[in-house]
C-alpha cells in the first residue's frame, strides 16, 4: 500500500469514527487527562503562548491549553478529519472560546509560516502520521526557535488493559490481520525510542522520552465500557461485524470476566502508561 492509499485508509477509519468520538467527548476527556496535563507540562505551555495543536481529534488539547493560554495567547486546532473538526470547533463555540482557530490539514503539510508557534503539540495523533518524519519536521518548522514539541503515544498494549481486555478476547474468536509494525496504529510507537529516534531524524534537540503511568478512570459500568470500546474502536467494530449474533453472549463475558479486576469499585480504573516524547528546535 503506498502512502496516499495508507492516508486515505486512515482518514476514512478516522472519519467514521468522529461521531463516537464526540458521543464519548467528555469521557474522554475525563480519561486521558493525564496525558493532556503531562503534554502541557513538557511543552512549557503558559498564559499568553500561541501553541499548535497537531491532530486534535474531537477538541483535546486544545480545549484545555485555551484556558491555560488565556485571552492573550491562542490555540490553532488542526486535524485531517472533516468530522472531527466539526464536532471540535461545535464544542468551542458551546463553550464560548475566543481563542481557538480550526483548520483542517495534515501534520505533513502544515499551512503556516515558519517559525509562528511557541510550541506545537499532539495527543495520541502522532501514532497516525502518514509520513511521521515529515510531519514532524513540520512541526519544528512552524514553531519558534528555542520552542518545543510534544507528543503523546501509547506504550505497548501489554501495560493497557484498556484496550487489551476488550481486543485479546475478540481476537480469540475474529482473526485479526496481520499489520505493518510502521502502519498507523495504536501502538506503532510503543516501542521505547522509536518516536524519539524519529524525531531526532526530523531535526529536533534534547529529545527526551518520558514514562506517563496513570489510570484511566470513570463513574461507568463495565457495560458502559464495553459499549464504548466497541464503538470507538474502527479495529474492533470490523471485527464485531463479522460475528454471528449467536457469538455475542460468550465473547462479552468473557470480556467481562477478563476486566472483572477493573471494576471492584463499581467503577472503571484501569492502569495505564504513555510515552511523552518532547524535543526542542535548535537555536537559529
Amino acid at each position: 500500500m503506498n502512502l496516499e492509499q495508507q492516508s486515505k485508509k486512515t482518514l476514512d477509519a478516522w472519519q467514521a469514527s468522529a461521531r463516537y468520538w464526540d458521543k464519548y467527548r467528555a469521557l474522554i476527556a475525563q480519561m486521558f487527562a493525564p496525558l493532556t496535563s503531562g503534554l502541557i507540562e513538557e511543552a512549557r505551555i503558559g498564559i499568553d503562548q500561541t501553541v499548535l495543536d497537531i491532530g486534535g481529534g474531537s477538541g483535546e488539547p486544545s480545549l484545555t491549553i485555551s484556558e491555560i493560554v488565556g485571552p492573550t495567547g491562542s490555540v490553532i486546532y488542526t486535524d485531517p478529519v472533516a468530522g472531527m473538526v466539526e464536532t471540535a470547533q461545535a464544542e468551542a463555540g458551546r463553550r464560548d472560546l475566543a481563542n481557538i482557530q480550526f483548520k483542517q490539514c495534515s501534520a505533513d503539510d502544515l499551512p503556516f509560516a515558519d517559525e509562528t508557534f511557541d510550541a506545537a503539540v499532539g495527543r495520541l495523533s502522532a501514532m497516525f502520521f502518514v509520513d511521521p518524519v515529515t510531519a514532524l519536521r513540520e512541526a519544528l518548522r512552524v514553531v519558534r526557535n528555542d520552542g518545543y514539541v510534544s507528543f503523546a503515544v501509547w506504550s505497548p498494549k501489554e501495560v493497557n488493559p484498556f484496550f487489551s481486555t476488550v481486543n485479546d478476547v475478540v481476537d480469540r474468536f475474529v482473526e485479526s490481520p496481520k499489520e505493518d509494525p510502521d502502519a498507523p496504529d495504536a501502538f506503532r510507537f510503543a516501542a521505547p525510542g522509536k518516536l524519539a529516534a524519529n524525531l531526532e531524524n526530523a531535526g529536533a534537540e534534547q529529545v527526551i522520552e518520558s514514562k506517563l503511568n496513570f489510570r484511566i478512570e470513570a463513574a461507568i459500568s463495565f457495560e458502559q465500557f464495553w459499549q464504548l470500546r466497541t464503538e470507538m474502536s474502527e479495529s474492533l467494530r470490523k471485527q464485531m461485524a463479522g460475528l454471528a449474533p449467536a457469538q455475542l453472549p460468550a465473547i462479552k463475558q468473557a470480556a467481562a470476566d477478563a476486566a472483572k479486576r477493573y471494576f471492584v469499585t463499581g467503577q472503571m480504573s484501569f492502569p495505564a502508561q504513555a510515552l511523552i516524547v518532547t524535543g526542542r528546535k535548535p537555536a537559529g
